[in-house]
C-alpha cells in the first residue's frame, strides 16, 4: 500500500516551500554560483513580484549567457508589478538579440518597452478599469554577464553588495542602487529642477515628503495618471486627480544604471524591496548573509526584518506571525529578497554550463523541465 506513493526525495534545496504568508526557496544554482529567495506577504493582495533567470540572455541560444534578477515592488494594486514580472525579461532578451550584446542601452530599452506596454494596456482598459491608471511599480534589475554587473533601478528597492575587505575577515556593505524617493533631499531637488514652475511638485504631509502630495517614489513603471494628463481625469478616483492639467510627465520610468566589473572580493548581492530595508541596515543584512549558512539565508533575512518590526511595536515575533494579511500591512510591507552568491571562478570561466532556470517569487520552473512537460 505504501510502495506506489513512494518517490525519491529531492531534498530541501530543490523545492520551494510555503509557510503561512511566507514563500521561500532555500538554495538553488545560477550560472555564476548559488542563490536563495524569500517572499512574505503583508497586503491583502501580494504587490511584490520577483524573478531570477539564469542561462540565455537573448532569444537565441548562441547569444550571451548570464543571470538576470528582478524585484518589482508594486503600489496601488498588483497589475503593474505582475506585468513587469511577465514582460521585462522577455523584452530584454528580444532587445539583446537585436543588439547582439548586453549593455546599458539594452537594459534601458527593456524598461522603456515594458513601460510602453503597460501604458498601452491602461489606455485599452481606461473606461472599464480606470483604476489601472493609478497602479505602478518600482523596478530593480540586476544582470551578470561577461564579468560585468549591471544594476538598473527605478524606485526605492535596493541592492547591496557584500564585499570582502582586503587584509581583514570583514565583509563590508556597499549599496549599488540609487533610490528615487521624495524623502531623500537630492530627489526633491531633482524634481524641483525638472518642474521649476510647480511649487507643489513635492509636498510634506505628516512628516513624509510626497510627489504632488500623493506618492513617495519619483520613478516607476506605470502610474499613468502622473505621466499623461489624459489619465488624470474622470473616471479616475478624485484622490488621484490633480487640480490642473500637466504638460510633461511628473514621474520618470527611466532607470539609473551602474556598471561594475566584478572583482574577486565581491561575495554576494542582496536584492530586496524597501520592506526589508525599512527594518535592516545595509551592514546588518550583509552581516547576516556572511555569518550564517547559505541554505535558507533569504528566509533568515525576512525573519530578521519581521523581528525588528515586532520589536518596534513592542510585541513578540510569534504574535506578529498570527496577524492576517491586510491587517499585517500596518506592521510591515510585503518583502521580497533574493540573495545571489558570486563564485569568482565561475565568473572567469569562458564557457557556461548547467540547465537554464526561470524562477519567480511564489513559483518556479526549470526551462528544460517545462519543455519536457509540453
Amino acid at each position: 500500500m505504501v510502495k506506489p506513493c513512494w518517490r525519491p526525495c529531492v531534498g530541501d534545496d530543490a523545492t520551494e516551500k510555503v509557510d503561512g504568508l511566507l514563500w521561500y526557496k532555500n538554495l538553488g544554482n545560477h550560472v555564476y554560483g548559488e542563490f536563495s529567495m524569500a517572499v512574505i506577504q503583508a497586503n491583502s493582495l501580494m504587490e511584490d513580484q520577483s524573478q531570477l533567470e539564469s542561462g540565455p540572455l537573448s532569444s537565441t541560444n548562441s547569444g550571451p549567457q548570464g543571470t538576470f534578477v528582478g524585484v518589482y515592488d508594486g503600489h496601488g494594486g498588483t497589475e503593474a508589478s505582475k506585468f513587469i514580472n511577465h514582460n521585462v525579461f522577455s523584452n530584454f532578451k528580444k532587445i539583446v538579440s537585436e543588439q547582439q550584446d548586453v549593455s546599458e542601452i539594452t537594459i534601458k530599452k527593456a524598461f522603456a518597452s515594458t513601460e510602453e506596454g503597460f501604458l498601452s494596456l491602461v489606455k485599452k482598459q481606461w473606461l472599464s478599469k480606470p483604476h489601472m491608471a493609478s497602479v505602478g511599480s518600482c523596478c530593480l534589475v540586476g544582470v551578470i554577464c561577461n564579468g560585468l554587473l549591471y544594476i538598473a533601478n527605478a524606485g526605492d528597492s535596493r541592492v547591496v553588495l557584500g564585499r570582502a575587505e582586503r587584509g581583514t575577515r570583514e565583509v563590508a556593505a556597499l549599496q549599488l542602487s540609487t533610490e528615487h524617493n521624495a524623502n531623500i533631499e537630492t530627489v526633491r531637488n531633482e524634481l524641483r529642477c525638472l518642474h521649476p514652475n510647480d511649487s507643489q511638485i513635492v509636498v510634506q504631509k505628516h512628516k513624509v515628503w510626497r510627489v504632488k502630495g500623493i506618492i513617495q517614489v519619483s520613478r516607476s513603471i506605470g502610474d499613468a495618471y502622473l505621466k499623461k494628463s489624459e489619465f488624470n481625469r474622470e473616471p479616475l478616483q478624485p484622490k488621484f486627480r490633480l487640480p490642473e492639467p500637466f504638460h510633461k510627465p511628473i514621474l520618470n520610468p527611466e532607470p539609473e544604471i551602474l556598471v561594475r566589473k566584478l572583482q574577486p572580493g565581491d561575495r554576494f548581492l542582496i536584492f530586496a524591496s524597501d520592506g526589508l530595508w525599512e527594518h535592516l541596515s545595509n551592514q546588518e543584512a550583509v552581516d547576516i548573509v556572511q555569518n550564517f549558512p547559505r541554505k535558507g539565508i533569504a528566509k533568515m533575512l525576512v525573519k530578521a526584518a519581521l523581528r525588528e518590526a515586532a520589536k518596534k511595536r513592542e510585541m513578540r515575533y510569534t504574535d506578529l506571525k498570527r496577524i492576517e494579511r491586510g491587517v499585517r500591512r500596518h506592521f510591515h510591507d510585503d518583502i521580497s529578497v533574493i540573495v545571489v552568491y558570486i563564485d569568482s571562478h565561475l565568473i572567469s570561466r569562458s564557457s557556461i554550463g548547467g540547465h537554464p532556470l526561470s524562477i519567480r517569487g511564489g513559483s518556479a520552473t526549470t526551462i528544460s523541465d517545462s519543455v519536457a512537460r509540453f
